[in-house]
């Protein structure tokens, strides 16, 4: 899973602990973690899910302003069939 460096370090400040992936085949599994420029993200858990159902709260707890934000960028991404929530934070 490739991360952008401005996530990482949105993640890293707090300021997002969800993001959304939609893939094939996912890479990264629920307590497995993920080797960053930053350092060692967590993957806290992981919920597949539809992207219609992602609600104005998690939009904005992946950085986004709101789901009309978030739809923007999904639009931009890769097709995958399998749409999923990811709760991650960087480790001490």
């Amino acid at each position: 899973m490739l991360l952008k460096l401005a996530l990482l370090e949105d993640i890293k400040s707090g300021k997002v602990d969800v993001i959304f992936r939609r893939w094939n085949r996912p890479t990264v599994k629920p307590g497995g973690t993920l080797k960053t420029k930053l350092g060692l993200l967590s993957i806290k858990s992981i919920t597949d899910m539809s992207a219609d159902d992602v609600t104005d709260a998690d939009a904005k707890r992946a950085g986004f302003k709101d789901v009309p934000d978030f739809r923007k960028w999904l639009d931009t991404m890769k097709e995958g069939n399998l749409f999923q929530r990811i709760e991650v934070a960087f480790e001490d």
